[in-house]
């Protein structure tokens, strides 16, 4: 079978590593017509748009995306395409896998937890506005529907995967009405879930338990914001950004992605690790029921980071892209 799927390969270091990841699900004997188009910083320097219409076309047409990283300005520029594709296409479910990784260096071991983060509302909603000269304000949109929406996807994911226990993560402390109906929701929805262990941890102490113990957590299920800074948060456990990936999942579409940045400061010099894009492309492929090679592609990602023979400058090593891929597709055999 050919899968027919749209490919973004991004800013910065994104074109290098999504030659890296698609020449690996090949060599995993998946057949995939990659159909590219722009997005970012490129896109908006040729169209004046970072999010061109006719990408989220080929997206509604292909149903699945597969994305390299997109630059975000800081406090200036045009607004996040990552955020605009995921509102554009209702890709309400962000899934970050975060798992430890033999042969990669972090300071825990044994972590096997996946964030669960809702991808359209909250302070990411983009309601700000210019009070009076220095003063500002941002509107926080928390919905009932949303929120019981994430939250049934958590369960369902923790069904399907043989998970233990769900944990919401909130302030309700102190945003009672907006993290109030997060948590509220979570409540409603775990209670058709009895076979699911059910908690909710303050978004603070969550931060400190992760440190303390990451063991001890499943499935987070967060909104947005937190969804975001606590899902980096776990990436760093594990080795960081660069071995975790990311799925952005709708009832229609869905993109799969890697979660860290362009890294401009490399761009070009062939030595970006495509470790986290690929495990990305293993999300992608379960998702389109090629499990079998999807576990191929992880174990022998696995078998070369563990023999510490190639590895790219970020784990210590001197192996380009390219050869890093290499050796990993000789690893599939």
């Amino acid at each position: 079978m050919t899968y027919r799927i749209t490919l973004i390969p991004g800013d910065g270091i994104g074109p290098e590593i999504t030659k890296a990841a698609t020449r690996i699900i090949g060599a995993a004997g998946v057949d995939c017509e990659w159909v590219e188009h722009e997005a970012g910083i490129r896109a908006y320097e040729r169209t004046g748009n970072p999010l061109p219409p006719e990408l989220l076309d080929s997206i509604r047409e292909n149903k699945v995306a597969f994305k390299g990283p997109l630059t975000t300005l800081i406090g200036e520029g045009f607004p996040s395409a990552n955020v605009a594709l995921r509102k554009g296409l209702d890709l309400y479910a962000n899934l970050r896998p975060v798992r430890s990784v033999a042969g990669v260096d972090s300071r825990y071991e044994g972590i096997d937890l996946v964030i669960v983060r809702e991808n359209t509302e909250d302070l990411y909603s983009g309601i700000e506005h210019l009070v009076m000269p220095g003063v500002t304000q941002g509107m926080k949109v928390i919905t009932s529907a949303a929120s019981i929406r994430i939250a049934r996807f958590a369960f369902e994911y923790a069904v399907k995967r043989g998970r233990k226990k769900v944990t919401a993560v909130h302030k309700a402390n102190i945003m009672k009405l907006t993290d109030g109906l997060f948590l509220e929701s979570a409540r409603i929805v775990s209670a058709d879930y009895p076979g699911i262990e059910f908690d909710d941890k303050i978004v603070d102490n969550l931060a400190m338990q992760l440190v303390l113990n990451p063991n001890q957590f499943d499935v987070l299920l967060l909104s947005n914001l937190y969804g975001d800074i606590v899902s980096d948060l776990c990436a760093g456990l594990v080795g960081g950004l660069g071995m975790v990936p990311a799925a952005n999942i709708g009832e229609d579409y869905s993109v799969f992605e890697a979660v860290h940045g362009s890294a401009p400061d490399i761009a070009g010099k062939g030595i970006a690790n495509p470790t986290a894009l690929t495990f990305s492309g293993v999300l992608m492929l379960r998702h389109l029921g090629e499990d079998e090679a999807a576990d191929r592609i992880i174990q022998a990602t696995f078998g070369v980071l563990e023999a510490r023979k190639v590895r790219t400058p970020d784990l210590g090593g001197s192996a380009s892209t390219q050869e890093y891929a290499d050796a990993v597709i000789a690893e599939l055999g």
